[in-house]
């Protein structure tokens, strides 16, 4: 009778403990594995972001000026100088204006190299100077196209071109480089208002 008793109790055999303690540690190991994984990518994820999120701006404060300017003055694929209108006091002027201070005609040089842009801010005619950084990070000077320009595939930035006479339209490609592979690219593009409108 005992020995009856002792073969209808349920329990685990040696096995079955062992075989389910090897298949916990495989799942541990999965799951920690994920984790270190997820923790060593997220600060290329956060650069990747932040990188994303500067040239952005970037684009946004050059194609806001662009739609204000009246004539390119200069330009090539990695620089561009135009007249735009300016709300300060005087060309090269620093901080944020008044809100009744009326706008002026500067001239406005960006500038790229491979790891740069900058910008410089003067009377009309002067392009020579101290710029400003603005953004670094880029890995290609060729930013600036122009329509119209004397190359036929006028709009594909990073191909060497030059603007003609009566140049409406600019584009802009910032090319980031991607700490996980292939670089990022932002473009935009605006039209020099000022100058479709004969201001």
């Amino acid at each position: 009778m005992r020995r009856a008793r002792v073969r209808d109790e349920g329990g685990f055999t040696l096995i079955e403990l062992l075989v389910a303690s090897a298949m916990s540690v495989v799942l541990l190991g999965a799951i920690g594995s994920m984790v270190v994984s997820a923790v060593r990518s997220q600060p290329k994820l956060t650069k990747r972001a932040e990188n994303i999120t500067t040239a952005r701006w970037v684009l946004e404060r050059m194609t806001r000026e662009l739609r204000n300017g009246i004539a390119v003055d200069k330009a090539t694929s990695n620089s561009i100088s135009f007249r735009t209108y300016v709300r300060r006091t005087s060309c090269g002027g620093t901080g944020i204006p008044a809100g009744s201070t009326a706008a002026i005609i500067c001239e406005v040089t960006y500038t790229c190299s491979t790891t740069s842009c900058t910008r410089l801010e003067k009377e009309p005619g002067v392009y020579t100077g101290t710029p400003t950084t603005i953004f670094g990070g880029i890995d290609n000077s060729s930013v600036f196209c122009f329509v119209p320009s004397t190359n036929t595939d006028s709009l594909s930035c990073g191909a060497a071109q030059t603007p003609v006479t009566g140049t409406t339209y600019v584009g802009l490609t910032l090319h980031i480089p991607n700490p996980s592979g292939s670089g990022l690219t932002v473009s935009d593009g605006a039209s020099l208002r000022n100058a479709t409108l004969g201001y």
